[in-house]
């Protein structure tokens, strides 16, 4: 089984959603907590609300990313190609799933409507995955969050 399913899973049966299984193992790799992102990021849950909308393997991504390259304090400066990280994994994740899937919303991604395990599970493993990939081709720590 694939490495990365084995830290999913377990979070996926504590009854976490994609955007906030993205949110925790990227505070995970920083040695953090933040309870409050991840209640937050649960507004991502299920394409935003449970919408339909854009999936939350994606914007969960997104977000994992901003812990590493954002501003979150007045005195700080964001990581200066944050912009290009992003759309990186962005346009990663749209080839990714346009073949399988045909767009990037959980209505494209998940037939009716409900989140499935195998086909989630295999997706955001992949996700974190290359969001490890794409942080040390950026000279990132996964290990070092902002300070």
């Amino acid at each position: 089984m694939n490495p990365t399913l084995l830290e999913i899973l377990p979070l996926a049966h504590k009854g976490y959603c994609c955007s906030q299984i993205l949110v925790l193992l990227a505070l995970a790799a920083q040695g953090r907590e933040n309870p409050e992102l991840v209640r937050a990021s649960m507004g991502l849950c299920h394409g935003m609300g449970g919408t339909g909308g854009a999936c939350g393997i994606l914007t969960g991504s997104c977000l994992a990313l901003g812990l590493y390259i954002g501003k979150g304090r007045d005195d700080e400066i964001p990581f200066e190609q944050g912009d290009a990280l992003v759309s990186d994994f962005v346009d990663w994740f749209t080839e990714r799933v346009k073949d399988d899937y045909g767009g990037i919303t959980c209505a494209a991604i998940l037939n009716d409507g409900k989140p499935d395990p195998s086909r989630c599970g295999g997706l955001m493993a992949d996700a974190w995955n290359h969001i490890l990939e794409l942080l040390v081709s950026y000279d990132i720590d996964p290990a070092e969050g902002r300070e």
